[in-house]
């Protein structure tokens, strides 16, 4: 077994608020963090591989791994259904690598719930203000003005499940917002829960003790 087991890392936040520049710093600035590969029942598109992208199921093979417990979180998007697996996400924590997640608060609270729940890590991004939200949406020139406008409405449901949350993070500054998630990730590692090995380190100095008498 590891020295220590690894972290269900959760991202969650509105679309806009900064989640996806954040994870990818993260996991630059730990090679070793894992994202989590979903599997979905849409068909694969140019250029996806099973695996990689996604796990390509069935509707009937993703039903029934739901059924059976399988899968950490799942939900139904537009006609699909996609899901977390639990096998290689245990595997990996168990393996002392952290398995980061971007879900929304519905999945956060599926995984929490989960059997792997206890070694869970959940960090909502929340944006400055909501004229700064819309801004960045519009700045990155990835939206029309009608999926903007879609993107904005949907943000309050977002924000509002903000107490599910271990840690709130609001990202008025980049680089500072960083800062702090390694502070916590960092933190987080060294949960008494998170280090299996120091059982075997009490009894060894539990065992030095008696010998002294």
């Amino acid at each position: 077994m590891a020295d220590r087991r690894g972290l269900l890392i959760i991202l969650s936040s509105p679309s806009g608020a900064g989640k996806s520049t954040l994870a990818r710093r993260l996991m630059a600035w730990d090679e070793g963090l894992e994202f989590s590969v979903s599997a979905t029942t849409r068909a694969p598109r140019p250029g996806e591989e099973h695996g990689r992208e996604y796990y390509f199921l069935s509707e009937d093979d993703f039903r029934q791994q739901v059924a059976e417990g399988q899968m950490l979180e799942h939900a139904h998007v537009f006609g699909n259904f996609y899901g977390s697996p639990a096998g290689p996400v245990r595997e990996s924590i168990n393996g002392g690598r952290d398995v980061l997640f971007d879900v929304d608060w519905q999945g956060e609270v599926q995984i929490r719930n989960s059997d792997l729940g206890k070694h869970a890590l959940s960090i909502f991004i929340l944006p400055p203000s909501i004229s700064e939200l819309r801004r960045r949406l519009e700045t990155r020139g990835q939206d029309s003005e009608d999926v903007i406008a879609k993107r904005m409405l949907k943000s309050w449901d977002e924000i509002s499940h903000w107490g599910y949350y271990d840690y709130v993070l609001v990202n008025d500054d980049l680089d500072a917002t960083e800062d702090k998630l390694k502070t916590i990730v960092s933190a987080e590692r060294m949960r008494r829960i998170q280090q299996p090995s120091l059982q075997n380190h009490v009894r060894s100095l539990q065992n030095e003790f008696e010998g002294l008498s």
